[in-house]
């Protein structure tokens, strides 16, 4: 019997964006499926940050469309119109962006006061589960200062976790961790996609995390998509800018 057809949630057509005059993105074709997780490499100002803020309306492409679970997003216009989508999606900023003035448990219930009707009691319960989901569950009364680099970028996971969220967006995250952590905040999100069954999405350049978590891998170069595959098929390709990506990579293996 033959497999039904999978079908993709997030689909990028004829997506181009560009500032000051310059090309940041020039005709993307992209399809994201449900339940994978999908790495978007490339170099700094190669337009992967770009790709994802458009999926929660902080930027709006030029041309094309972008459609999410059958909803055109380069059609809505108002805050409420995005609010359904955004609810839907979790959002790891680079560098974690927790409050400064809030423990980390009040970080985490954020999300669930803002949005959601939820008693009291229930936004605690809500509040355990996601910051044990992360692997902090003693840390709830601290201040995210005393936390490591590592703890608040779980932290920030907790937090984007707390609706829900169908997808998962991560900005760069093992930006500013040494190694082992960002080795740790990889196996995390390979767990979380697999647990939840959430589609993520990961705008990085760090290509140990990709190889731990891509279903597949995209690679952007001067605004334009030049590779789109698995992370095997990526190690096979002879596109020149997948060859340098892979030099960096065999140096930073024998280091």
């Amino acid at each position: 019997m033959t497999p039904a057809p999978r079908v993709p949630l997030i689909i990028y057509r004829g997506i181009s964006k560009g500032f000051d005059n310059k090309e940041v993105l020039e005709g993307i074709d992209l399809e994201i499926y449900e339940g994978e997780t999908m790495v978007i490499l490339g170099r700094s100002g190669s337009g992967k940050t770009v790709m994802t803020c458009m999926l929660v309306g902080l930027m709006r492409p030029e041309a094309g469309t972008l459609n999410v679970a059958g909803v055109d997003l380069t059609q809505l216009q108002s805050d409420a119109d995005w609010r359904e989508l955004r609810l839907k999606t979790g959002y790891l900023f680079q560098g974690s962006a927790l409050y400064d003035s809030m423990t980390v448990g009040e970080n985490v219930a954020f999300p669930l006061v803002q949005h959601t009707d939820l008693s009291l009691e229930e936004i605690t319960r809500r509040v355990h589960e996601k910051l044990a989901q992360v692997g902090l569950a003693e840390v709830e009364s601290l201040e995210p200062a005393a936390l490591s680099g590592g703890m608040q970028r779980r932290a920030a996971l907790a937090r984007s976790l707390a609706l829900d969220p169908q997808i998962i967006v991560y900005d760069e995250p093992t930006s500013g961790l040494d190694p082992i952590t960002g080795d740790e905040i990889g196996h995390l999100i390979r767990h979380l996609q697999e647990a939840l069954k959430v589609t993520s999405i990961i705008v990085t350049h760090d290509l140990r995390l990709t190889e731990m978590v891509a279903d597949r891998l995209a690679l952007l170069f001067k605004g334009r998509l030049v590779f789109l595959g698995t992370f095997p098929e990526f190690l096979q390709s002879s596109h020149p800018e997948v060859r340098r990506f892979l030099h960096r990579f065999d140096q930073e293996k024998e280091e």
